[in-house]
């Protein structure tokens, strides 16, 4: 430490005194701005996360509603015709691709059993509504996909 003699002689701790405060209000300056920073930087990763999380879940939803549309037409059109529609089937299928990137495996299992349940129903014979007491089991190809989608969309991480 740097002493100072005063006129008389005596050493005063005129250095410690001046620079002691000074360097606590730096400090405290540094840490105020080092902890806004980084706050902020956590604030925002959160915030991104959010989105990202909100954006999966929409995605997804959006990509479920889309497949049960389509499954439940190409069904309902497959009990009452011999011919499959072709396109719409591949429209179907297309679909099922898109859940094997974004969807659980057990989603996309339950989506091509639906699949093939649809395409099992053009092959077989015509219903009727006399058949539907038979067949009233069968009126939900859906239930076990809409059943796996709400797991996954109510396990998806808020991350």
């Amino acid at each position: 430490m740097s002493h100072i003699r005063t006129a008389t002689g005596e050493r005063s701790d005129f250095m410690s005194t001046v620079y002691i405060p000074a360097l606590a209000a730096f400090g405290g300056s540094a840490f105020g701005a080092l902890s806004t920073i980084i706050s902020g930087w956590f604030t925002g990763r959160r915030r991104r996360r959010e989105l990202h999380h909100a954006r999966s879940f929409s995605k997804r939803e959006q990509l479920y509603h889309s497949f049960i549309e389509e499954a439940s037409r190409l069904y309902a059109d497959a009990l009452v015709n011999d011919r499959a529609e072709i396109p719409q089937l591949v429209s179907l299928y297309t679909l099922v691709g898109r859940m094997r990137i974004l969807s659980s495996n057990e989603v996309v299992q339950a989506a091509e059993r639906a699949g093939h349940l649809i395409i099992e129903t053009y092959v077989s014979p015509n219903r009727t509504f006399v058949d539907l007491p038979k067949f009233i089991e069968e009126m939900d190809p859906l239930r076990d996909f809409g059943e796996a989608c709400r797991r996954e969309l109510m396990n998806i991480p808020a991350q």
